[in-house]
């Protein structure tokens, strides 16, 4: 559908970075297999900086359950660990001198029911903040009609447009949350 309406697409790009942000923090959860979005959160001091593991290291993931962790500058390989360690992930590295490796535990059925409770938790923070930008997009349109930028038939087509918009956002806020749950539970 083409919007021609800049509150609308405003709120529509908006609802796309919601989604980012959901499918983002959905990453650093630890779905029972390797990924190496796990340590994008991790932060390294590394010569007195806050520096993100990504940017002092090569993450790849040799097995299934193995993130492979080989720095670009061997010295700060310590700092890593500690970094790891000090972590929330709750896996403990090995290190062999020259590269750090994590095996990824198996999820017991518990852990992965919980998972999923805050993949879901995660889920209804991002149609909220969906449902957010679409009460502000409809204020918009309304306070465009009182200046007199719309007429009532455009503003009805425009509040129809915009609640389209807010459906689309909800699936595929929903399809994201469904691709998570399925990845957690069917491991």
């Amino acid at each position: 559908m083409k919007i021609n309406n800049p509150i609308i697409q405003n709120a529509q790009e908006k609802m796309k970075k919601a989604e980012q942000a959901l499918q983002r923090d959905l990453g650093g959860i630890r779905a029972g297999r390797a990924n190496a979005s796990l340590l994008n959160r991790i932060k390294v001091d590394y010569y007195g900086a806050p520096t993100p593991l990504n940017q002092l290291a090569q993450i790849t993931i040799p097995e299934a359950r193995v993130l492979l962790v080989k720095p670009f500058d061997k010295s700060a390989l310590k700092e890593i660990e500690r970094a790891i360690l000090a972590s929330d992930l709750g896996i403990s590295p090995t290190n062999d001198g020259t590269a750090i490796r994590l095996v990824i535990p198996q999820l017991t059925e518990e852990r992965r029911k919980e998972l999923a409770k805050q993949v879901k938790a995660e889920a209804e923070k991002g149609k909220v903040a969906v449902r957010n930008i679409r009460r502000e997009m409809m204020d918009g349109l309304k306070k465009a009609e009182k200046n007199g930028d719309l007429n009532e038939d455009e503003l009805h087509n425009f509040e129809d447009q915009a609640q389209t918009v807010t459906n689309q956002a909800i699936k595929a806020v929903e399809a994201i949350q469904a691709d998570k749950e399925k990845e957690i539970l069917d491991d």
